[in-house]
């Protein structure tokens, strides 16, 4: 029997209690985390030897038990208003899509948590792409690192130009529960992105159990993929809502910032042509969401190849959202960025090997649809 070398550790997925508890099994102080926290995220560095402020010899040991390892970019495009994506090929021969989305007085960038996702909502294509695995935090953070690097005109430093983060792109973060939250506490930490709770923000199509759990661990923002107002129709949208049925998930949204009452959970809903977006629609959604805290996003549909869906026109847009306004919800209509890199809402694919066998079934229900 041969002896297994211990794999290394991506120090890149480390939030502070993790990377302070494995300087203290090398031996040394607590305060190496910070150092090296600083160096990564901060400053960008991915060579050990680079980080002077470490003795030598912790800088050999550094090499012998972890790495600094960060996915290659297999492809970026920019959108004629700015919207950049990122496709990054991971070490398994799949590849995940990052996606910045540029404004005045902010930098959005919407972050992957799975190759592909475990969910099949009908309206998404990422959905349609099936599901490989979960993101390691090294992989989620990644993300983050690539953006501010890339966008950084020092390209190395981070220079704020990312100024929040959505964790909207491939998958449903709370299925990857901590790899997750140990990114978001990274993005948070003042040794990494420095990020305000208020402007990291994680979207779930409603785990319920986990939207409890989410909420004794972080306070980050909290925005929920609704598109229905009930049941019925919510069930063949987003088939979590059986598990997880619509007064489950507003009981939760309700204790989500129970303690906080300034703050508002966000819900996303795209506008469907003909299926989620009349009036009976409307006043359905007031009555789900009345007396509940929230800020409602209308999101016009991105198509993708193959929907059976269409964007519901801008007139029914309108319309929907001065109804909610009317009954006194906070409702806006978000602006479609990025739809010509195939970077919007919804559009994200990557290149997932597919364990669910869900992309090729998908593919031959199409294929008889059009004999």
């Amino acid at each position: 029997m041969t002896d297994t070398q211990p794999q290394k550790i991506n120090l890149l997925g480390l939030n502070r209690q993790a990377m302070e508890d494995f300087f203290l099994t090398l031996g040394e102080k607590s305060y190496r985390a910070q150092q090296v926290l600083k160096w990564i995220h901060f400053q960008g560095v991915s060579d050990i030897d680079t980080m002077t402020n470490l003795s030598k010899s912790l800088r050999i040991k550094l090499h012998e038990l972890s790495h600094i390892t960060v996915p290659e970019v297999a492809y970026e495009s920019t959108a004629v208003d700015g919207t950049q994506k990122w496709l990054l090929r991971l070490s398994c021969g799949n590849c995940i899509e990052t996606v910045y989305i540029p404004e005045k007085k902010r930098g959005t960038l919407c972050v992957s948590s799975q190759v592909g996702c475990t969910l099949n909502c009908d309206f998404c294509s990422t959905g349609k792409q099936g599901f490989s695995r979960n993101l390691s935090a090294a992989e989620i953070i990644s993300q983050v690192w690539v953006a501010a690097r890339s966008l950084s005109t020092n390209k190395a430093l981070h220079d704020r130009s990312v100024t929040n983060v959505v964790m909207m792109g491939m998958g449903e973060p709370l299925l990857n529960f901590d790899n997750v939250v140990a990114a978001m506490d990274i993005m948070l930490d003042d040794f990494g992105y420095g990020l305000s709770k208020r402007r990291v923000t994680l979207s779930t199509a409603g785990v319920v159990p986990a939207m409890y759990r989410l909420r004794e661990v972080s306070d980050v923002a909290l925005a929920v993929s609704l598109h229905a107002p009930n049941d019925e129709l919510r069930n063949e949208l987003v088939p979590l809502n059986k598990k997880y049925p619509l007064k489950e998930l507003m009981l939760a949204c309700q204790e989500y910032f129970k303690e906080d009452k300034r703050r508002y959970v966000t819900m996303e809903y795209v506008m469907l042509a003909g299926v989620n977006d009349s009036p009976t629609h409307a006043k359905q959604l007031i009555a789900l969401l009345k007396n509940m805290s929230v800020k409602v996003n209308l999101i016009p549909f991105n198509p993708f190849p193959d929907t059976i869906y269409k964007r519901s026109s801008p007139e029914v847009i309108d319309h929907f959202r001065n109804l909610l306004m009317n009954a006194g919800i906070n409702a806006i209509t978000r602006r479609t960025r990025g739809d010509d890199i195939d970077a919007a809402c919804g559009q994200l694919v990557g290149q997932v090997k597919d364990r669910t066998r869900r992309n090729e079934r998908h593919r031959q229900k199409i294929a008889q649809a059009a004999q």
